[in-house]
């Protein structure tokens, strides 16, 4: 029984389905290639769609191979794959009205966090320079009087 299972466990990979397409040219196939590892897979999450296993990603596959065997050009697959599935399948999203806080946000952040230590530490050059100005005339007496006490 022991020995089933083990020869079962070791056979599960033989069951993993190899996309085997043909292409017309070499060009195509780099393309192609160029296609899948720039489309993500809409089920997995960080994965594109030439590395992922899910069935989507294999039917994403093979509607890029049709699409670029019928001479579609990238651009065109680009925008019916985002037609169909949103901006979520592009790793890197079009500059738009609803992308724009995607690609500014972190320089926006960045900046306002400058902003804010930059605030932060003329406040504490501020205070530091009011610091010692801070004693009045009757307490600069007192300390000017304690201080020549100690020299005599």
């Amino acid at each position: 029984m022991i020995r089933f299972l083990i020869l079962l466990l070791l056979s599960m990979p033989s069951y993993a389905a190899i996309d085997a397409y043909t292409f017309k040219t070499e060009a195509d196939e780099k393309r192609f290639h160029d296609l899948a590892a720039e489309l993500r897979c809409p089920k997995c999450q960080n994965q594109n769609i030439a590395d992922s296993d899910s069935p989507i990603a294999k039917d994403l596959r093979a509607e890029v191979f049709r699409l670029v065997d019928e001479g579609a050009g990238d651009e065109s697959i680009i925008d019916f794959m985002v037609t169909r599935y949103g901006d979520f399948v592009l790793y890197r999203p079009k500059m738009n009205s609803q992308t724009w806080l995607l690609w500014y946000g972190p320089y926006i952040v960045l900046g306002l966090g400058g902003l804010i230590i930059l605030g932060i530490v003329l406040q504490r050059r501020s205070r530091k320079n009011n610091a010692q100005n801070v004693l009045s005339a009757h307490d600069q007496a007192r300390l000017d009087a304690l201080l020549n006490k100690d020299k005599s």
